[in-house]
């Protein structure tokens, strides 16, 4: 079923009204009519069940048949903090980090980053695409939110953000890989379940500095292992989040 979201305030007892974009979407590009069923979500977590009443192009008004909270979110905030990658890397790991449930992305400028910051009038149009590719992914795969993509932040204020989370994993590519160490990094995945908020800080290309990971785990974080192979920056935050999301729900 088609998956919308409006704000709130367009949310009424018995109907929702949708005007816009999404309005032209669901006309000209799905082609549905009236009497047709969708989902309409808040993004703040509940689903309205809905049947088209009307849509003339401008305005849709959709009668509400059901309202539940969302099924596609996770019991548990996760957040990935994401060491700028190079190029359109970030664009791609927003997009499907929505689809594995992260609630929050933050690209941080690490020591090994490559990419320099723009000016701000260009680092607020990357802000804006960000956000849009979240919420496209969001709709596609029937989240009970719209993740934030929020502004870069540089490592000790990525740092600062994560101490309010209440656990924090920092896959590295030096952390021990043995079968010991590995039994270690699948009791941390599975110490997960019942957790309220998560973090997860990924490197950029060059990976993290080892005064970076030092100081993380200084801050109380775990070191993980994802196996003897050296993933990329755009898959190692991904894997994360997949496996994650099997161990808690």
């Amino acid at each position: 079923m088609y998956h919308f979201y409006t704000d709130r305030s367009n949310i009424f007892e018995d109907h929702i009204v949708l005007e816009g974009a999404d309005v032209n979407h669901i006309r000209n590009v799905l082609r549905m009519r009236d009497g047709e069923e969708l989902i309409i979500c808040d993004g703040e977590g509940t689903d309205h069940f809905c049947r088209i009443r009307g849509n003339d192009g401008k305005k849709l008004i959709a009668d509400i048949l059901k309202t539940c909270g969302s099924a596609a979110e996770s019991p548990a905030k996760i957040v990935l903090f994401q060491g700028m990658p190079k190029k359109d890397k970030l664009e791609l790991i927003i997009q499907k980090a929505v689809e594995l449930g992260a609630s929050e992305i933050i690209p941080v400028m690490t020591k090994r980053v490559i990419v320099k910051a723009g000016s701000d009038e260009k680092e607020s149009r990357k802000l804006e695409r960000w956000q849009s590719i979240a919420r496209s992914a969001a709709e596609q795969s029937g989240r009970g939110i719209i993740p934030k993509v929020l502004e870069t932040v540089d490592f000790e204020e990525a740092l600062k953000i994560a101490g309010e989370l209440e656990f924090n994993l920092i896959p590295y590519e030096n952390a021990d890989n043995s079968d010991s160490g590995m039994d270690h990094s699948r009791a941390l995945i599975r110490s997960l379940n019942g957790r309220k908020s998560i973090g997860i800080f990924i490197g950029p290309e060059g990976g993290f500095e080892p005064e970076e990971v030092q100081r993380a785990v200084d801050s109380g974080f775990e070191t993980i292992s994802l196996g003897k192979r050296i993933l990329r920056t755009e898959t190692a935050g991904l894997a994360m989040l997949a496996v994650i999301g099997f161990e808690i729900g």
